[in-house]
């Protein structure tokens, strides 16, 4: 079986002194800003029914996003999907590159969305200021060199939640908020699955490479995500779950329609999902839950459909 993952960090090129678009800034000092990540493998299907619960967890599950005055960032080679986080505390914190890319700056070869699932905040694109609040999404395109992240009030720091791909072109940046949206309710109360899908960053709002996020909210009652479940293998996906109440949890089920497999998931964790897996949940309560996807086919509708009394 290979191993599932290389952990290891990327150094800041340079020392950043203290000004206004310092990684970190405290008085008087310089600083050297790491930022930590890992790569994770691609998975087979045959391979991943040979896993016991830890082996899949540490495949595919991402415990930790956030972390104080550090972007973080967890590499699959499912597309070359970056997932991570940026949580700016004492400071402004800069996107830098990692050595996995291979590039003189992040966004050289790559397309950038995030959505703000923390405190007001600001993200700084090449000089242009965009201000997030809670549940807004920013589209960042190729090319853009400088991006800066900051939190309005330290006491309530904003969580920048990141999703990249690899690009081939550049696009503007945007803001969308949830009014800008398309905006899809589905399901009932009576099955568990009553939904509001709000499509943020994907084709019918703005043009992206391949790069498509957005956010559903579970209405109060309803426990099923993306229940009937469905497969996509013109794309990959991430889940990212979060307004989980303390002291409940989600289960995630992935895996082949017909050889299934769950993992268990705490609130503000997210989980890789092959194209060839299905990617639903249930939790002990209502939630909320990012999805990202990349691959080849930009048309959210593109499913593989499975019946629910199908599924093994």
């Amino acid at each position: 079986m290979s191993t599932p993952q290389d952990s290891r960090y990327a150094d800041n090129p340079s020392e950043v002194k203290q000004t206004d678009t310092a990684p970190l800034r405290t008085e008087n000092k310089t600083h050297h800003i790491r930022t930590p990540y890992e790569s994770r493998y691609a998975s087979s299907p045959a391979e991943v029914k040979q896993m016991d619960t830890a082996q899949l967890r540490q495949a595919f599950l991402i415990e930790n996003i956030f972390a104080a005055d550090q972007i973080t960032w967890t590499h699959t080679h499912y597309d070359r999907y970056l997932t991570g986080g940026a949580m700016p505390v004492k400071g402004p914190v800069t996107l830098i590159t990692i050595d996995l890319l291979k590039a003189d700056y992040f966004l050289e070869r790559r397309e950038l969305g995030m959505i703000n699932v923390g405190g007001d905040g600001i993200v700084e694109v090449d000089g242009e200021k965009f201000e997030l609040a809670y549940k807004e999404a920013l589209y960042i395109g190729k090319g853009k060199q400088q991006v800066i992240f900051h939190s309005k009030n330290a006491q309530q720091p904003a969580k920048f939640y990141l999703n990249s791909t690899p690009a081939h072109h550049s696009y503007p940046t945007r803001k969308v908020s949830k009014n800008d949206a398309e905006v899809v309710t589905l399901g009932a109360l009576e099955t568990s699955n009553h939904r509001t899908i709000n499509k943020l960053l994907v084709n019918s709002v703005l043009e992206t490479c391949q790069l498509q996020m957005g956010m559903t909210e579970l209405q109060p009652g309803s426990v099923w995500n993306t229940m009937p479940a469905h497969t996509h293998d013109r794309r990959m996906e991430v889940y990212f779950y979060f307004e989980v109440p303390e002291g409940q949890s989600v289960c995630h089920f992935m895996g082949q329609p017909q050889e299934t497999r769950h993992v268990w998931m705490q609130n503000e964790q997210a989980i890789i999902s092959p194209p060839w897996s299905v990617h639903s949940g249930a939790g002990t309560s209502n939630y909320t839950f990012i999805w990202g996807m990349a691959g080849e086919n930009l048309d959210y509708s593109d499913m593989d459909h499975c019946k629910i009394t199908e599924l093994r």
